[in-house]
């Protein structure tokens, strides 16, 4: 038997680099390693530092601060302290606020629910929403009815809906701003009981009808973020004729796909030994995966950033992005449920069993999806900055699909992909930048897409503007032919599947032995006392004067001081270097985590690998 091979970076063919263009997906490890950004990169541009004037910096930063100076920075650091420590009790309590609401969806438009499926015979926790307002127009004043529909589905991975358009300058945004009808789902923070995948399939393509039916003659688009983009896949296969183009924004669905180094989160299955671990967290908590889990999974991915760098910049520069700050965490603070039913299925078939691209996962009785049968086009938007979806993850399943090109191309089948170079996971849904660019082009490029011949194509923007305000024809498109050979990458799949043999063993132990106890010891209050202990959510609401009396003194403090405060330059020389010490400790950091990363690289491979 030919022993598996370490993960590397996809082949290169002659065809493919003829004329020195390669696709985006053949950089070299080296490349990704320098672009590589965390999803949380995001949270760094909410906070990021005050822009400053280099040559008058670096001349500051040279003197020997004075005595003057010092006194100043002692004021300086003392009132940021207070406006920082007012940030975090802020933000406790619009988390706390955002729960006793009911954790309802943070969409900045105006909408009227259309369906709401925990009402149906078969209840979900869905409902169908169609965005009725934009900036004080209404429906009827910006909608083309010559324009498809827009159906947005925002992903359940611990948190909830609202990330596709929780501000203007998003993908509800742009997609009403170019005329399109659009209507977003979203999902309520308790499952129903029982809930399982096939049943939210189900209520999906009940969905899709509807809004089929309100625009006849216009199949929908379906817009898939992160991992709702398996579900809109799995459902595009499902009701081939009634959607329009599929757009996979940050969505994995080769889960074992990767470089090695860079993209570790993809072996943490076989360290916890499989999905047993998920199945004991929705024992514990009464039937119910809290999705806080999930979101710490999220942070430790680059821990310098979400314990250091954004705090550290929000310290820094806490007159001018407070705002920016709370409104990113109003959301990263607000955790989501999912059942016992779906968690265990998302886990043992995507994660661990990667079905999805070797068609083998079962949807319900007699239904197996087969991404052979999607027709409508394909649009992938990944980008080499994502740790959570890097480009393997988001385009290795089509070569596994299709043999070679010319099995696309007899598919009848038409795939583009864009990918961005630097942007982190978040940033691929909520950058104003991004969505001004990549989404509006997208949208802008639907009927192209829809025209071009079978095959796969890498999608380019040329803006030589700069512009992230353009329309065509101040940017132009082009979709530039590629080999589905050359997106072809070497990864150790048979230690991937004795990862699958151990989870699937260890599973079996859990479910016969220690679930039936688990279940029996818990409780609705015991889930709720869990729930509110999780340190995702304790190390926020610690912060709020509810639970810690003494932060209503930094309140008082912190008001008269935001009225009169005078703030240093931030080329102030003991500024500057405050920014360097944060610098090298996000630094030492970083190495840290490459070390660890490096490690668990390591021991995946003594320990599902054959030597060879």
């Amino acid at each position: 038997m030919k022993p598996p091979t370490s993960p590397q970076k996809p082949r290169t063919s002659q065809s493919a680099t003829a004329g020195g263009k390669k696709p985006a997906v053949q950089r070299t490890q080296r490349e990704a390693e320098d672009l590589q950004q965390t999803a949380l990169d995001h949270a760094g541009e909410l906070v990021k530092p005050a822009a400053q004037d280099a040559s008058s910096g670096m001349k500051r930063a040279a003197e020997a601060p004075s005595t003057q100076d010092f006194f100043d920075y002692q004021r300086d650091f003392f009132e940021r302290s207070v406006l920082f420590w007012d940030t975090l009790r802020q933000r406790a309590n619009n988390m706390l606020d955002h729960e006793r609401a009911g954790l309802p969806p943070l969409l900045d438009f105006k909408y009227e629910t259309l369906l709401d499926a925990r009402s149906f015979e078969r209840p979900v926790n869905y409902a169908l929403l169609r965005i009725t307002e934009i900036d004080g127009h209404c429906w009827d004043d910006c909608v083309d009815s010559d324009k498809p529909p827009v159906i947005i589905v925002d992903p359940r991975a611990g948190h909830g809906p609202g990330i596709g358009g929780f501000k203007r300058d998003s993908e509800v945004g742009m997609a009403m701003r170019e005329g399109h009808p659009v209507y977003f789902v979203i999902f309520f923070p308790e499952p129903t009981l029982g809930q399982t995948l096939a049943d939210v399939l189900h209520v999906l393509r009940r969905f899709v009808e509807e809004v089929a039916l309100r625009h006849p003659g216009k199949p929908p688009v379906l817009y898939g973020n992160c991992q709702a983009g398996w579900a809109v896949t799995l459902l595009s296969a499902d009701c081939t004729g009634l959607v329009g183009p599929v757009v996979l924004n940050g969505s994995p669905l080769s889960y074992w796909a990767g470089e090695s180094g860079v993209n570790p989160m993809r072996l943490s299955g076989g360290f916890l030994g499989g999905s047993w671990l998920a199945h004991l967290t929705a024992d514990l908590g009464n039937g119910r995966f809290d999705g806080a889990w999930l979101a710490q999974n999220f942070e430790s991915l680059k821990p310098e950033k979400a314990i250091w760098e954004k705090y550290a910049q929000l310290f820094t520069n806490v007159d001018s992005e407070q705002g920016r700050f709370l409104e990113f965490e109003r959301w990263w603070t607000g955790f989501y449920f999912l059942s016992r039913e779906e968690i265990l299925a998302i886990v043992e078939n995507l994660f661990i069993g990667n079905q999805l691209e070797q068609g083998l996962f079962q949807i319900c009785q007699g239904c197996t999806a087969d991404l052979r049968r999607i027709r409508n086009p394909i649009v992938i938007f990944a980008s080499y900055g994502d740790n959570i979806t890097p480009p393997h993850q988001a385009l290795g399943w089509i070569p596994a699909v299709y043999s070679d090109t010319d099995d696309l191309k007899r598919a009848g089948q038409r795939i583009v992909y864009l990918t961005n170079p630097h942007v982190g996971h978040l940033g691929i849904f909520v950058s104003a930048g991004v969505a001004r660019l990549e989404h509006r082009a997208i949208l802008e490029s639907l009927a192209e897409i829809e025209a071009l011949a079978p095959g796969l194509y890498e999608m380019k923007i040329d803006n030589p503007s700069g512009s992230l305000d353009c329309h065509k024809p101040s940017y132009s498109i082009r979709f530039e032919s590629r080999q589905v050979e050359d997106l072809k990458t070497d990864y150790p799949q048979e230690a991937f599947e004795r990862v699958k043999q151990v989870s699937t063993f260890n599973e079996a132990l859990y479910r016969a032995f220690v679930s039936p106890w688990a279940q029996a010891f818990s409780t609705p209050w015991t889930a709720e006392v869990l729930k509110w202990l999780h340190p995702m959510r304790s190390s926020r609401y610690l912060f709020s004067e509810t639970f810690n009396p003494w932060m209503k003194g930094v309140s008082v403090l912190a008001e008269p001081l935001a009225r009169t405060r005078q703030p240093l330059a931030p080329h102030h020389p003991l500024i500057e270097r405050e920014r360097e010490a944060a610098g090298q400790v996000t630094h030492a950091l970083g190495r840290l985590r490459e070390g660890r990363d490096a490690a668990i690289e390591q021991a995946f491979r003594l320990m599902f690998q054959r030597p060879g």
